[in-house]
């Protein structure tokens, strides 16, 4: 099984992988999985619980454990780092952007994606990680 050292490296990942390229599967649908669990409402439920703030356990536990092929590495060519990201609403579906829930805090997992050429959200990066840009660009990643 392949580890990352920082899961919202892997969350990054994951983004590209399952709701871009569409080549890890299934899609993971918060809805249908708290469905699943007997939650119709999943906004009334975050609300009543004040999980408004957070990643909902479920999620987590599901993005930790899912192990993504090495081959499927190999494809990634490009990431994105952005608040409206399909995974971060499916980790936690009524977030506002407005904290560090999905910051990086690393970027040591670079090493699993040999083939990774830009990263989009240069001007978020360098907030999180201030040598972030300086580490992208001795591997020769172009920012966008």
């Amino acid at each position: 099984m392949i580890a990352f050292r920082d899961v919202n490296f892997k969350l990054l990942v994951v983004e590209q992988l399952m709701y871009g390229d569409k080549t890890l599967t299934p899609a993971f649908d918060m809805r249908e999985h708290m469905r699943a669990r007997g939650v119709e409402d999943l906004h009334t439920y975050i609300e009543q619980n004040a999980l408004e703030h957070t990643v909902l356990d479920e999620a987590r536990a599901y993005f930790e454990a899912l192990e993504i092929p090495a081959g499927l590495l190999t494809t990634v060519e490009e990431l994105t780092f952005d608040g409206g990201l399909q995974v971060f609403m499916e980790c936690a579906p009524i977030w506002d952007g407005e904290d560090d829930l999905f910051d990086l805090h690393s970027l040591d997992d670079l090493d699993l994606l040999p083939n990774l050429k830009l990263f989009s959200g240069a001007e978020m990066l360098e907030l999180m990680l201030p040598d972030g840009l300086e580490i992208l660009a001795a591997r020769g990643i172009a920012v966008r």
